[in-house]
């Protein structure tokens, strides 16, 4: 009797709450929360049931609402003041009622293992992945103000977890980055997490910032920004393959304004900065003249360096790619090795080899012309005077400072022609070396810690 009456009340509590489910489409948002929140309590490991796929397919179907038509935007305020005040303090309800995040606040109170479902059955529901990862950054940011280290731990691995569910395309640079400061921030946290978050962000280097890549050292480090992360993005960023020419370039363009920003930095050592030079491919960068600067003040600062270190150093310039304001500033930089200054030469004329007789004949040209329009000159001159006068004996000072001159001009074409012969033959080494070089991407070495 006892257990027929116990069978006949458990199947009456069944019916009355399949009778009240089959209402809960017209139960408000809050309605919607509490009942949720009470599963929760009830069911730890929120083990699948009934009662709880029910409530979370009504709570992502109103989610996925558009945003003009939802009746619910901001009716999630009186729930979090019962249930998340000490979190609703630190994070505005009013700032976030915005039309894609109406909602973030109200499920504030979920556990890593009911946020785990919500976020996997949104995914699998197509909600738009880029508010989904809003919200993951959002959650983050409020639960780590008001739970211990251990469950700061747990909801880092969780949250990175479920972030590479999303499409990569819809996620914010910016938003990785600030995770990543929080993962740096915090002790304890598992490598393959760490590495995970750092995949994710070098799918997205293409779209990062210099202010992004400025990441402070990691604690027990003399140096000023951490570069062996930024080495360990652009590794995993080449290693994806799948970039265009043009997101290469972006690339380049903000290696070289961090490679200047980090130069001065008198504890960085040498290697290290040698690794952010060559670590992206020739084809990277259009012109090297950012570059050539980045290695000129590293240069400048770093003055007890010996030779083959700034070789080393000089190696990752592309003398083809450096303009000609640049090649004759390195021409004649002391800081340079010598021998890349006499490469730097060679190169240039190399590069205008074609050219080089024409300009050698086009001096001699000029002089002929100036010599014979100073000598008639002088000879109309003597015809006035009835004096003979020889090109070279001039009696005026004017006459005296343009043989002088003329001078000058013949012996600068007589040494560019006998240097011709000397640099002819070094050409071809300096072609077939550079050709050897160029388009390899170079291995990274292994930094000193």
């Amino acid at each position: 009797m006892e257990m027929g009456s116990n069978s006949s009340a458990t199947t009456n509590l069944v019916d009355q709450t399949e009778k009240s489910l089959r209402g809960i489409n017209h139960w408000t948002w809050s309605e919607l929360l509490v009942a949720l929140k009470q599963c929760q309590d009830l069911f730890p490991a929120a083990n699948s049931s009934f009662v709880l796929d029910k409530l979370l397919d009504s709570l992502i179907g109103r989610v996925a609402l558009p945003t003009v038509a939802s009746p619910f935007r901001c009716s999630s305020e009186n729930f979090s003041c019962q249930f998340s005040s000490d979190i609703s303090s630190t994070c505005s309800t009013r700032n976030n009622c915005s039309p894609a995040s109406w909602w973030f606040e109200g499920l504030l109170f979920l556990n890593i293992i009911l946020l785990d479902k919500v976020i996997r059955m949104m995914a699998s529901q197509k909600l738009d992945h880029a508010s989904i990862f809003k919200f993951l950054i959002f959650y983050l940011k409020a639960r780590l103000l008001s739970t211990g280290l251990a469950e700061k731990r747990q909801i880092m691995e969780k949250v990175i977890s479920l972030l590479l569910l999303l499409d990569r395309s819809c996620l914010s640079c910016k938003g990785l980055f600030d995770v990543l400061r929080i993962v740096s921030s915090l002790k304890r946290i598992s490598k393959c997490y760490k590495i995970k978050l750092e995949r994710l962000i070098s799918s997205q280097l293409d779209q990062a910032t210099l202010d992004h890549l400025l990441v402070p050292s990691p604690p027990r480090k003399h140096y000023m920004y951490d570069v062996n992360l930024v080495l360990r993005l652009a590794e995993a960023y080449l290693r994806q393959g799948w970039m265009t020419p043009s997101q290469l370039k972006k690339v380049g363009s903000l290696m070289d304004s961090y490679l200047v920003e980090v130069a001065p930095d008198f504890l960085l050592k040498p290697s290290a900065f040698g690794a952010l030079v060559s670590v992206l491919p020739d084809s990277a960068r259009e012109s090297g003249d950012r570059l050539y600067q980045a290695v000129d003040l590293y240069l400048e600062v770093h003055t007890q360096l010996c030779e083959e270190e700034k070789m080393r150093l000089c190696c990752g310039l592309n003398h083809e790619k450096l303009s000609a304001e640049t090649l004759q500033h390195l021409a004649q930089n002391s800081k340079f090795p010598s021998s890349t200054s006499s490469e730097v030469f060679i190169g240039q004329q190399s590069k205008h080899s074609s050219s080089i007789s024409n300009y050698l004949y086009s001096l001699k040209r000029v002089d002929e012309i100036r010599f014979c329009s100073s000598t008639n000159k002088n000879m109309s001159c003597g015809e006035d005077t009835k004096e003979p006068v020889l090109p070279f004996e001039r009696k005026h000072e004017h006459s005296r400072e343009t043989g002088m001159h003329l001078q000058r001009r013949q012996r600068r074409v007589a040494e560019l022609e006998k240097l011709c012969p000397v640099m002819q033959p070094q050409m071809p080494n300096v072609t077939k070396r550079r050709l050897c070089n160029s388009g390899k991407v170079r291995s990274l070495p292994k930094l000193c810690s």
